[in-house]
């Protein structure tokens, strides 16, 4: 039986799984079933009976096994045979660990959301909260950054609702917290990232987690390297280390040393990184995750580079890049072309180096596309929201590094003499000049949209106006409104990654609005939409996000100051065949009174979404034969008195 398991151990689960498939068709009576009978078969057999719920209790018994994808199966099948559910979603969850430490994450990522379904089927809050944990890592391994997001949102949320948690729940949540430092640090927020990463040491103490205090070292060291605080990082990596050698793992010593390594780069001690990187490589080979394989020959290739050894740093780097491109790892592939880019531009060759250097930004807008949404993300979470950064000046920083690059290379193509290539640069470099500010615009725009739309002041109303209904324990009322501002949030969040939406989606995000709004209005305002017969809100399409700040206008300059009736009513009409009318009509004020009342105020709430608005709509109908029309128009009654404002949005359509 000894020799049975060890052998198994040292096979690739590629190799076991479909031969196990084929096993479970024949039945588990004969062949290869023998090979699992005796010790292990007789554990089995015990814990099914047994029964544990815990993952604590389940572990303790398969703890030396767990990474063992074919036991893991047998011990899955064999659970689901007897309704163990338990057993069953902890086998699925260890099986998609293994696949997951070799970089197969859709075999991994099956396997955990097939677990998360058993829980539920089985009402274990614990693997359900685990589970949910599991695919958040195979969501940020593979840098899909707002999935990651929700996924470790919901695990946390969950398993909070357990007043007295056992401590495996506690280790998930502690997870769940290290999850969120990631994401925090993926997003470049490192002193958010470094502050949840110290939390989940504090509770990692607790729980005397060696493995979850050497992980979260080993974040607390990797951000601090990117902030260039390198005898810090290099303090961080060593204690991880030393926890490492504790619970003695190959896979986070190979981590800690290329980390390791990568410090002593920076700090001009390449010959000893290079022998770090050295002994750990084979190390590294044998573990399977083609993660940490890309990033120890990327790193060997980048010190070889420092070491003027470019023929053996050009070979390594682009071995990492090779198998970070076959394992979708595009962090990992930016990393090598952006040092390869390095690398040719030392040796003189500065075309190879611009070549690569574009191939290096290309992987950088892929895996920074949900990168934008810093500040809503931390909302989500629940967490301090913290203004770290601004948006703008990033990019405009950005560009501006970009444009340094440009420049030397126009001046390397002068000095060249090639009077083809210098006209071909000059025009390359107008070209991308010309699209980085219309980039620069769009992008700047969705900011400020973003901002507009979940501003500060709403957010923080709001969530007040609710606490007030919790106080008052009004419970129906909390929950109920609580519920639409999550929704309204969701709208907004899907929204702004989109150009143009349908109108029913903007129609139901702003009727969110209204409803959240009104809650400071004592529900006062009588908000109504109406849609002309003919029109299919499905299918027209308008810009996202554009009619908040009209009703915002309306709210907050037309009505805040009215005493009475307060009506607000969103019409949608066909304004011939080429154009879409929205009116929007309130009966306030007007603007004359608004704007007296305004100069009278000792704060002042400065309004820029309608501005921000006709800029979008104006980029959104280039695509169109027409252009886009705001009229706002003064209402009067038969007294010539004030009587509200209406505005008319005319928006192309195809």
């Amino acid at each position: 039986m000894q020799w049975s398991i060890n052998y198994i151990r040292f096979c690739s689960p590629k190799v076991f799984l479909p031969f196990f498939i084929v096993w479970l068709q024949l039945g588990t009576g004969h062949g290869f079933s023998q090979e699992v009978s005796g010790a292990f078969q007789k554990t089995v057999d015990s814990l099914i009976k047994a029964a544990p719920k815990t993952y604590r209790e389940i572990d303790a018994v398969l703890r030396p096994v767990r990474k063992d994808t074919f036991l893991m199966s047998f011990f899955s099948a064999k659970a689901l045979e007897k309704k163990y559910l338990d057993g069953h979603t902890y086998a699925l969850n260890q099986m998609g660990r293994s696949y997951r430490d070799i970089s197969e994450f859709s075999k991994s990522l099956a396997l955990h959301q097939r677990a998360l379904e058993v829980a539920k089927e089985a009402g274990n809050l614990e693997f359900e909260v685990y589970s949910l944990n599991m695919i958040s890592v195979i969501f940020r391994r593979t840098e899909v950054i707002k999935s990651a997001l929700d996924y470790s949102q919901r695990a946390l949320v969950l398993a909070e609702t357990v007043e007295n948690p056992s401590i495996g729940l506690k280790r998930s949540m502690n997870v769940s917290s290290n999850s969120i430092g990631n994401i925090y640090q993926i997003l470049e927020q490192y002193d958010l990232a470094i502050n949840q990463f110290q939390k989940s040491v504090r509770l990692d103490k607790e729980l005397d987690n060696n493995l979850g205090l050497a992980i979260n070292y080993q974040n607390i060291g990797e951000c601090y390297e990117a902030q260039g605080k390198l005898q810090e990082a290099l303090e961080s990596f060593e204690t991880s280390m030393a926890y490492n050698e504790k619970i003695d793992s190959d896979r986070g010593r190979v981590i800690c040393k290329y980390s390791l390594a990568h410090v002593y780069v920076h700090m001009g001690r390449e010959t000893e990184a290079l022998s770090i990187l050295e002994r750990v490589l084979p190390i590294a080979e044998s573990l399977g995750d083609q993660a940490i394989i890309s990033s120890v020959y990327i790193n060997l290739g980048w010190t070889l580079m420092f070491l003027d050894r470019y023929k053996e740093a050009n070979a390594y780097l682009l071995k990492g890049k090779d198998v970070a491109q076959e394992f979708n790892l595009l962090g990992n592939v930016s990393e090598a072309y952006k040092f390869l880019s390095d690398l040719w531009e030392k040796q003189g060759d500065y075309k190879k180096a611009f070549d690569y250097h574009k191939l290096s930004q290309r992987f950088d807008n892929e895996t920074s596309k949900e990168r934008n949404m810093r500040y809503v993300n931390d909302m989500i979470v629940r967490y301090e929201a913290e203004k770290k950064t601004n948006q703008i000046e990033v990019l405009a920083m950005e560009n501006e590094n970009v444009k340094l690059k440009l420049r030397k290379n126009e001046t390397l193509i002068l000095i060249s003499g090639i009077a083809l290539a210098l006209l071909a640069g000059i025009f390359y470099i107008l070209y991308r000049q010309y699209q980085l500010k219309n980039e620069k615009k769009v992008l700047t725009l969705e900011q400020s949209m973003l901002r507009s739309q979940m501003n500060p002041h709403f957010l923080f109303n709001s969530l007040n106006s609710i606490k007030l209904y919790i106080i008052n324990n009004e419970q129906k009322n909390a929950v109920h409104y609580l519920n639409k501002f999550s929704k309204l949030v969701r709208k907004i969040l899907e929204a702004s990654s989109l150009k143009e939406i349908p109108l029913a989606e903007e129609l139901e995000t702003v009727e969110l609005y209204m409803n959240i709004e009104n809650i400071r209005f004592s529900h006062e305002i009588d908000f109504k939409i109406s849609i002309a017969d003919g029109i299919d809100t499905q299918q027209v399409k308008i810009p996202s996000l554009i009619l908040q700040p009209f009703l915002e206008n309306a709210l907050w300059h037309g009505l805040s100051s009215k005493e009475g009736e307060k009506n607000i009513a969103l019409h949608v009409s066909q304004d011939g065949d080429e154009f879409i009318a929205i009116e929007i009509i309130d009966n306030g004020v007007g603007r004359e009174a608004a704007a007296k009342i305004k100069e009278g105020r000792v704060l002042k709430r400065k309004s820029v979404g309608i501005d921000i608005t006709k800029e979008r709509l104006a980029n959104f109908s280039k695509d169109f034969q027409n252009s886009f029309e705001v009229a706002i128009v003064d209402l009067y009654d038969d007294e010539d008195q004030a009587a509200g404002t209406k505005v008319v949005l005319r928006i192309p359509i195809l």
